[in-house]
């Protein structure tokens, strides 16, 4: 059986929840962002309060699965691979993985989210580029290029935008600004 598994957004999350459904005696034959597939048949409501102690939760209804689902691809396009090598289209990458209409999935997302696709995939890239700032690895220009913006200035508006600072003033304060992927 498949679960669906809100807040389950890094590698970190797979291994706690990998490790806390094997500990309750179940198999688990695949398990990626947002989903796991478990042998025997789970019992629901005992996976789901061993998962909330985690900060888990199981998603139940076919809506919350999908958006759960879009968030999932987005988190890994963004965190987990290089944009500037893809080219990215967001709404052609998700409604070929998803099998859906784009303004389908915009509108369920909208439903559930309380804000688009769109500003969910700002926000998630301006908290990658947060992450590549903290590590001062890449200057603003190499940073733009690996995001997949057309400019440093480009990049820079839109972090301004979001976070209200100028990547270099959130580079020279930058203590305890990043928020957690589950958290956006």
């Amino acid at each position: 059986m498949v679960l669906y598994i809100k807040n389950m957004v890094c590698d970190r999350c797979i291994l706690v929840v990998r490790q806390q459904l094997e500990s309750l005696g179940f198999t688990v034959a695949d398990i990626d962002l947002g989903s796991a597939t478990v042998q025997p048949e789970p019992d629901a409501a005992a996976i789901a309060s061993a998962l909330k102690v985690l900060g888990f939760e199981l998603i139940d209804n076919e809506k919350d699965k999908l958006v759960e689902r879009i968030k999932n691809l987005i988190i890994e396009k963004i965190h987990h691979s290089d944009l500037a090598e893809q080219q990215m289209n967001f709404s052609t990458y998700l409604s070929e993985n998803l099998h859906k209409d784009y303004g389908q999935l915009s509108r369920q997302f909208s439903d559930g989210e309380d804000t688009t696709i769109e500003k969910f995939i700002i926000q998630q890239k301006i908290e990658k580029v947060k992450e590549l700032l903290e590590y001062g690895e890449l200057n603003l220009n190499e940073i733009a290029w690996k995001m997949g913006y057309s400019s440093s200035a480009h990049l820079s508006a839109q972090f301004k935008a979001v976070t209200g600072l100028t990547p270099s003033q959130f580079k020279s304060d930058s203590k305890g600004r990043r928020k957690a992927l589950d958290k956006i």
